[in-house]
């Protein structure tokens, strides 16, 4: 065997025993993080009417989450950093999992403003922390499928997690409790649980890796080495150049339009379901449906994103998906073409992820890597939860109309698409002249 083939067989087994060791672990936990974060859908079908929440009190509450998540992200990914992935991720679980499982004992709008408001501080950073932990783990060639086979946790977690959580508002009564307290209660504590696990079974770097052989570690410590090198160049920006990159915001604006639309349906779909005169346990399975499908699409548009090596229409097509999908709610009034549309709405959002985060980190300078793409999460989470979900509330109160409240985030869709091909537009031209400086 000739050392180019050797070295062919040597990647494909090292990269097939590190996906198999980390990504369907990250999913579990990231699966938990989803269930736990939007387990206030399904709750809300009956903890609404015990403690009097209006739409617009209730999207408030929604939107605190985003809230404190945005003002904690780029800590805590910094923290990550110094830390290390493995405390580091075990913590934000372990908190997270305490603050839900005690968010059943909320009794009015001020202790649920409360929870969910300390929610977000606890799970802040989770996300971009994993997106970073990656990229020490998975070459650049390999991110798009990755990302995508990883996020597929976030559309499977309203699969599962919309059946589970109408299934536990049916334990109503027991025990003296709300169906509502039991969600909270049991959707909480198996995430402490994996919290502890994260502590073994994690691995920071591949150089620590004992269950990769010596020659694997070497070829993918080689391999990210020489990524590395080839993207040094210029200083470590601050956090708060960060913030006013207009590159870093063009990203989060972006990336605001796939947040909005998850996070939006993720709190307010199954009462936009209901509304169509189902009972909880049929909300719960219908909600399930275009989460299902989205999970599907997202794994396939991030291969085939690989496989092209494509990533700007890759990412661009998701967000017309979005777009158009928000857009047609308004000429329907039929559960099913409504739950058509919703699907692809959920299918963009998804979609986007993976294509999306493989090309903001390759705009990304590894020394910006860690708080460039906490302070991209940060803010696209703040316009697309902190804004988006509050905006959905007011206008769901006021004109009494799901597909009106919906509007805003295809607005947002339209000027992400517009943004998205400045940017990479910009990229192109500055990598040109970049190339031709170095034959110069």
């Amino acid at each position: 065997m000739n050392a180019l083939d050797n070295n062919t067989r040597i990647e494909a087994e090292t990269i097939r025993k590190v996906t198999w060791r980390l990504i369907p672990f990250l999913m579990v936990c990231y699966l938990l993080a989803f269930i736990d974060r939007g387990n206030i859908g399904m709750a809300a079908l009956q903890m609404n009417h015990d403690l009097g929440i209006t739409p617009r009190v209730f999207g408030f509450a929604g939107s605190l989450f985003f809230i404190s998540y945005f003002l904690f992200e780029v800590p805590s990914n910094l923290a990550l950093q110094k830390f290390g992935a493995r405390k580091w991720i075990a913590r934000i679980m372990i908190t997270w999992g305490i603050v839900t499982a005690c968010t059943a004992m909320v009794q009015g709008q001020a202790s649920l403003f409360a929870m969910r408001f300390l929610l977000g501080a606890a799970e802040a950073g989770f996300f971009p922390g994993v997106l970073l932990y990656l990229t020490y783990w998975f070459p650049a060639a390999y991110r798009a499928r990755i990302i995508a086979i990883f996020m597929v946790a976030v559309p499977m977690a309203s699969f599962v997690g919309s059946p589970l959580s109408a299934l536990l508002l049916q334990a109503d009564g027991m025990l003296g409790l709300r169906g509502w307290h039991w969600l909270f209660i049991l959707e909480g504590v198996p995430t402490v649980a994996m919290g502890v696990v994260c502590l073994f079974f994690l691995t920071d770097r591949p150089q620590q890796a004992r269950w990769l052989t010596e020659e694997q570690r070497n070829w993918l410590a080689g391999r990210l080495e020489q990524e590395r090198n080839a993207k040094k160049g210029g200083a470590k920006p601050t956090v708060w150049q960060l913030f006013r990159s207009k590159e870093v915001l063009g990203m989060a604006l972006i990336c605001a339009t796939a947040s909005s639309a998850g996070s939006v349906l993720g709190i307010w779909q199954p009462q936009l379901i209901k509304s169509f005169g189902l009972t909880v346990m049929q909300t719960g399975l219908v909600n399930a449906i275009p989460y299902v499908i989205a999970s599907v699409a997202m794994v396939w548009w991030g291969r085939h994103s690989d496989k092209k090596r494509e990533r700007r229409w890759h990412t661009a097509i998701p967000l017309a998906l979005i777009a158009a999908g928000m857009l047609c709610t308004l000429l329907t009034t039929s559960l099913a073409t409504t739950i058509a549309l919703l699907s692809c709405v959920l299918i963009g959002a998804y979609s986007f992820k993976g294509p999306f985060w493989a090309l903001s980190s390759s705009w990304l300078a590894p020394s910006s890597a860690a708080a460039g793409l906490a302070t991209i999460n940060a803010v696209s989470n703040l316009i697309g939860g902190g804004l988006m979900v509050n905006v959905y509330g007011w206008i769901k109160e006021e004109t009494g109309s799901h597909a009106l409240a919906l509007m805003p985030i295809a607005a947002l869709a339209v000027a992400s698409i517009l943004t998205l091909l400045s940017l990479s537009n910009s990229a192109r031209q500055t990598a040109r002249n970049a190339a031709a400086n170095a034959t110069a």
